[in-house]
């Protein structure tokens, strides 16, 4: 059972990696950092963090095939699995954050997703490649060094049903953005053991976190960040009406007009429609005693790990944010499930 920490590069890059230090003191296994447009560059501060931290899996969370081309990410990916002592993961995603800004075309992003992650495989041979996709193309080249390992792990985060059905069949785990309840976990290791039933993946849920004494706080923290991802239709999730959550058409239409690049802000004209059920269904905020009943729905419908990003209610701070939940939630929770050894 993994527990991962998500993270932007918002805050400076002295902060970010101490958190990560930070995240690896109280057991997290992961350490994510997401590679946004336009904020400090995801794999200078992956290699500090490399540097800073000695057993945590880091990586980007995530990167994409349009951004950077596919044999740059195989470049950046092996050099930080070398740095940091084969500690690397290979996070990818269809993307969104700055595309429309350089102008990048998102090409049928899951054949893209699936061709990036072929290329970077055979890159890890060390020699020379000529690739012919749809989408990815590369045309003789090699790195001009041989990676260290050839199985760097590779996380897919997909919310549609393609994407999952790849993630199945081609990666190691599939990270499902807002799957913050039992039922959206059980539909997911549905969809996934359907598409790959000789191969199962690892289910990872990516939920933003609050938590404090007073759960009104912790979801008034997280409710802008909800709004986003339940109108802006860039998420898919697929139990809202066996949830009996059904989000107004007037928020849908508004959220789905917001480009990206504006951020949250204008978000706070929908919110107050966004009901506390409609934040419980897809982030994790709450008392510890609510946050430890549905962290263990999570385990109990098949959750195999979890990722966080934390969002400190008032009163907190991002590490008392961090040492609550894992002294209060996940220890508890996981030990419940796992036992005391695990």
């Amino acid at each position: 059972m993994t527990l991962g920490l998500m993270m932007v590069g918002h805050s400076a890059a002295a902060a970010v990696v101490e958190n990560a230090a930070h995240a690896e003191a109280l057991g997290f296994t992961h350490v994510w950092l997401a590679d946004e447009r336009f904020y400090r560059e995801v794999y200078s501060l992956l290699t500090a963090i490399a540097l800073r931290t000695r057993k945590v899996v880091i990586g980007p969370c995530v990167t994409d095939p349009y951004s950077r081309h596919p044999a740059l990410t195989a470049q950046a990916i092996y050099t930080l699995d070398e740095m940091s002592g084969q500690r690397a993961v290979f996070g990818i995603g269809a993307g969104v954050s700055g595309l429309a800004e350089i102008g990048a075309m998102q090409n049928k992003p899951v054949l893209a997703m699936r061709e990036a992650i072929e290329l970077v495989r055979l890159l890890a041979t060390g020699e020379p490649v000529t690739y012919e996709g749809e989408v990815v193309k590369f045309h003789g080249g090699k790195l001009g060094f041989k990676p260290v390992r050839r199985d760097v792990p590779v996380w897919v985060a997909a919310n549609g049903p393609l994407g999952q059905k790849m993630a199945a069949r081609t990666a190691d785990a599939v990270i499902m953005e807002g799957c913050g309840a039992a039922q959206e976990m059980r539909s997911l290791r549905t969809r996934t053991a359907a598409a790959a039933p000789e191969r199962p993946v690892q289910c990872i849920a990516r939920l933003n976190l609050s938590i404090s004494d007073d759960p009104e706080a912790a979801r008034v923290a997280l409710r802008l960040r909800a709004t986003r991802l339940l109108t802006s239709g860039r998420t898919r999730l697929f139990t809202l009406g066996e949830q009996r959550i059904e989000v107004p058409k007037d928020a849908l239409t508004a959220g789905g007009q917001i480009p990206y690049n504006a951020g949250f802000a204008p978000y706070e004209a929908i919110a107050p429609v966004i009901t506390d059920a409609m934040v419980d269904a897809v982030a994790l905020g709450g008392t510890p005693k609510e946050l430890r009943v549905r962290v263990s729905a999570l385990f109990a419908a098949g959750m195999d790990g979890l990722i966080v990003a934390p969002v400190p209610a008032a009163g907190h701070d991002y590490a008392s944010t961090l040492e609550r939940f894992v002294a209060e939630v996940w220890t508890p929770v996981r030990t419940a499930h796992l036992g005391p050894s695990v």
